[in-house]
């Protein structure tokens, strides 16, 4: 029996449809920089086809034309292609993940991890607590970095930082992206027990500004995301590639800045991006700090006040 897209009376005997439903991002969309020159060249390859495996299974979940059971069945195919099980018309992207990571010896449980990650937003909408939302997190964000310490060779001691860099990442795009998510696909991110506290409904995503209650809420997302970048401002340092450093570096900086953004703007009225000057800059000051292995500057004032232990 094929593996490609399920028809809508439940036959699966050819495919019908391409496998992959492309949203047409790509890696110019990201609040960090995919596969930068500040990577060595030979390794540039193979972030670049894990980019895009990870974009085309982003994609599948994300469809708001596709039921779940359908992206469901199209998401274990990707994992049946990347375990070797089957090598079906569609899943390419997948194939070459599979034979980028035998030649590097990088595990396959770093995109098996995204697929389960992807499955999960295809069933569930909610998440009730902060712990609930980094479980989440563990899945379809700490894999990316993983990842790349893997194809660096680098020691999985370095996987807590990581972890924490990333799971800031994948917090601010869904504050980025709370209105969005919740129009299209009914999907909110934001923790269920602080908004009960603070009086908001989902409802008022859809407001043209945040109420205080929603505010409230945000607020409270980049307290515990700040808390995730002070832990994440020790991996440069941790890591013996000097080139991964320095990637790292902008990236802990590009998530400073972004999360003091979204404190002064209001993600429901606008969309909240740094500027290119702004990327640029952090660009510099982060690949600064990768390289000579220290900060340049005082840490930022709205994360350095938030240096608390992190709630998991």
């Amino acid at each position: 029996m094929g593996l490609g897209p399920r028809l809508r009376n439940g036959e699966t005997d050819r495919l019908t449809t391409p496998v992959e439903t492309p949203s047409g991002k790509d890696a110019s969309g990201e609040n960090f920089p995919v596969g930068s020159w500040l990577l060595p060249a030979r390794l540039r390859p193979h972030v670049a086809v894990f980019y895009a495996f990870a974009r085309a299974i982003d994609d599948i979940a994300d469809n708001p034309d596709l039921p779940p059971e359908e992206k469901i069945a199209r998401l274990d195919g990707f994992a049946g292609a990347l375990t070797g099980e089957h090598r079906e018309p569609g899943f390419e992207k997948a194939v070459r993940l599979r034979a980028s990571q035998i030649e590097t010896n990088v595990p396959a449980q770093h995109g098996l991890d995204l697929i389960a990650a992807f499955k999960q937003d295809a069933i569930k909408l909610r998440y009730r607590d902060w712990d609930d939302l980094m479980g989440y997190c563990i899945l379809s964000a700490s894999p990316v970095g993983r990842y790349l310490l893997d194809l660096h060779g680098e020691a999985r001691a370095g996987y807590p930082a990581s972890d924490a860099l990333c799971n800031a990442l994948q917090v601010l795009n869904h504050l980025q992206d709370c209105q969005d998510d919740y129009r299209k696909l009914n999907r909110v991110y934001l923790p269920q027990d602080w908004m009960a506290e603070a009086g908001t409904k989902v409802e008022e995503l859809t407001a043209p500004r945040a109420s205080a209650g929603m505010r409230r809420v945000i607020d409270q997302c980049l307290d515990d995301t700040d808390r995730l970048i002070v832990q994440a401002r020790a991996l440069p340092a941790q890591l013996k590639s000097r080139h991964l450093a320095m990637e790292s570096a902008v990236i802990v900086r590009i998530a400073e800045k972004l999360s003091r953004l979204l404190r002064r703007r209001d993600p429901l009225a606008m969309r909240v991006v740094l500027s290119k000057p702004a990327f640029l800059a952090c660009g510099i000051h982060g690949a600064f700090v990768g390289l000579f292995g220290r900060r340049a500057g005082p840490p930022t004032a709205g994360v350095a006040a938030s240096s608390g232990p992190v709630r998991r």
